[in-house]
């Protein structure tokens, strides 16, 4: 182990966080320079340092997620952790100084949080970089405070299934994630994505809070993820905005919330308010308990699972509706490509006033249509 320039080791490029920037760090996209590989470099934010060198909390919950992230790297929904230490740039963008990078190494990212914390240096992670088209809140939040959107059902229940069966799993190694909101998830129409485990907890066994964390940890992803996801609202009445995140304010921020108003989506499936709802309640002490009640839902709409068998006309109605939905997220992937195509010919420097009215008449109609789009 040995201090290095962080410019021969990492190049620092756009910040990717300003969708919703986080209390404990900032990100940024970089390449490693060793291995080509792009990253969402985290980094402490450096009011978070203390005037006497000592680690605060915000600190040592970088040590927390490396350790949650090693504990759950079999499990394909977290992000990977390609890289850990410390650097030693003292502004909030590290563009120069020293960098001390100990790989996966736990052990010993833990065993000099001391030692640089009293250089005043700050710790980081180094992990895997998602497309941020990907992130929830940043498709689902609209343009304009009149509108909202929502996953189509069939969508929502997929990751629904997905989420509850890596909870299922994170709480067999009695790891709750706690930190339950948008921009923490996400989704491609297929595939599920969770990062930020720096609030998320490793509980101790045989202590009496387990079961209250096991069943808090449900109750926030029915109010904090699914209810603003198949509604286009906060579980707070209000429009879709980031959510707080220091750790009392993680613990604390759903802790009164215990109905949801789907007045605004009558059209979900009752069955899905009614489970979500109960979850508000936490009247689900289990994830295993939601499963149950996620399965019927999922029957209902054509859906073959593990000892439940929909009926066949259910079934093909699914698969022409996954068919369509496949469909449009192509659809609305070619209207951003004409978009860009259409903004490259309007910034030309030569062209006449007819064909600029003309571009900006098609862009306008490309910005409704998307703006309205089906899927977010």
């Amino acid at each position: 182990m040995g201090d290095t320039a962080l410019n021969e080791r990492y190049r620092i490029k756009n910040y990717i966080d300003t969708f919703a920037p986080g209390h404990y760090a900032r990100v940024w996209e970089a390449d490693n320079l060793h291995d080509g590989r792009s990253v969402a470099l985290k980094v402490m934010r450096p009011e978070h340092l203390s005037a006497d060198g000592t680690p605060r909390w915000e600190a040592r919950a970088f040590i927390n997620e490396a350790d949650l992230l090693m504990r759950l790297e079999h499990n394909p929904v977290p992000i990977d952790l390609y890289d850990c230490g410390y650097l030693s740039a003292p502004g909030e963008r590290p563009d120069d100084g020293e960098i001390v990078s100990l790989g996966t190494d736990l052990a010993a990212f833990r065993e000099n949080l001391y030692p640089y914390s009293a250089r005043q240096w700050r710790p980081y992670l180094a992990l895997e970089m998602l497309p941020r088209h990907h992130n929830l809140f940043y498709v689902m939040k609209p343009n304009s405070a009149s509108e909202r959107r929502r996953l189509p059902t069939e969508e929502g229940i997929d990751l629904s299934i997905q989420f509850a069966e890596f909870l299922h799993a994170a709480h067999g190694q009695r790891i709750v994630y706690l930190d339950h909101k948008l921009e923490h998830v996400y989704w491609d129409g297929e595939t599920l994505r969770i990062i930020d485990f720096n609030s998320s907890k490793l509980l101790e066994s045989g202590t009496h809070t387990v079961d209250q964390y096991l069943a808090q940890d449900v109750h926030n992803l029915c109010v904090g993820i699914l209810y603003p996801m198949f509604t286009g609202l906060s579980p707070q009445k209000s429009a879709l905005m980031p959510q707080p995140a220091s750790q009392n304010e993680v613990e604390q921020r759903y802790a009164n919330v215990n109905h949801l108003d789907f007045g605004v989506e009558p059209t979900l499936s009752p069955g899905l308010q009614d489970l979500l709802q109960r979850g508000a309640r936490q009247e689900l002490n289990t994830v295993q308990d939601f499963i149950a009640g996620l399965e019927r839902i999922a029957e209902r709409h054509g859906w073959d699972l593990p000892y439940r068998h929909t009926v066949p006309a259910l079934r093909t109605a699914r698969q022409h509706m996954r068919a369509g939905l496949e469909e449009l997220r192509r659809g609305q992937d070619a209207l951003r490509l004409a978009r860009e195509r259409l903004l490259e010919a309007v910034i030309l420097d030569d062209i006449n006033e007819d064909m600029e009215a003309e571009l900006r008449r098609l862009l306008t109609q490309i910005n409704d249509a998307l703006n309205h789009r089906v899927i977010p």
